[in-house]
């Protein structure tokens, strides 16, 4: 049977990078007692694949991540055996049965949203209206948004308004909230910094990187008829009859 896991990330946790939170899972799948399925050969290992990983620093409500597995309990009780084996800042929040037909999370990502919220201590250049006006500036009123990617090999110009799905200025508490949702995948993948840096050079602003909490709210796929889903929503949790 695959199984599809979704939880959050938080707290001091979000330091941990993507292969240390691997290890730390496989370790929890044997302390929780789930009955993984092994691969075949001289060095078995637990068959598990995340779908999209995710940035030191950043925290998380939507990080999935696919096993398969020879037997199982109810989705109620996995979670909660789950859980009794996380540490502070890991939380299980869903364990659903995938299709056998079903493709696994990383291959079918397709996009994700963010929070990006200023730290305290940071100044704040502008009121939430005119946050707003200027991103109509910056984004809505222009036919296309050329900006620079840089890796380590080379250089690729992207147009900002093919790969941003959503950008909102919100209000929380008085403050302004920057949401996006962006394209994510092994294809074009565009990080959400990428894009508020492009913003703030724009305005002419000087942007600190340190300056920014970065949340993740779900990871998505994309479906013809109903466009963006949650990555959970491709599954069914497990009840007492499908055991």
């Amino acid at each position: 049977m695959k199984v599809r896991i979704k939880f959050a990330k938080s707290s001091v946790m979000k330091f941990i990078g993507h292969l240390d939170m691997m290890r730390y899972f496989q370790k929890a799948m044997r302390r929780a007692d789930i009955d993984i399925k092994y691969s075949e050969g001289f060095s078995p290992h637990q068959i598990m694949s995340f779908a999209a990983p995710l940035g030191v620093g950043i925290t998380s409500d939507g990080e999935y991540l696919d096993i398969e597995v020879n037997s199982t309990e109810t989705t109620e009780q996995s979670i909660v055996n789950l859980n009794s084996a996380m540490v502070d800042g890991v939380k299980i929040l869903e364990y659903k049965k995938l299709p056998d037909p079903a493709k696994n999370a990383m291959s079918i990502v397709a996009a994700a949203d963010y929070k990006i919220y200023i730290k305290d201590g940071y100044e704040n250049p502008c009121s939430v209206e005119e946050w707003r006006s200027r991103l109509n500036t910056f984004f809505y009123d222009r036919a296309e948004v050329l900006i620079t990617k840089k890796t380590k090999k080379s250089e690729k110009v992207m147009d900002l308004k093919q790969l941003v799905y959503d950008f909102k200025i919100l209000e929380e508490q008085g403050k302004p909230v920057f949401y996006l949702k962006v394209c994510t995948g092994s294809t074009n993948n565009l990080k959400p910094e990428l894009v508020l840096q492009a913003f703030y050079e724009f305005l002419s602003l000087e942007y600190q990187e340190f300056a920014f909490q970065i949340h993740r709210l779900d990871v998505y796929a994309q479906d013809e008829k109903q466009g963006f889903l949650p990555l959970g929503a491709l599954g069914e949790d497990i009840t007492a009859s499908d055991i």
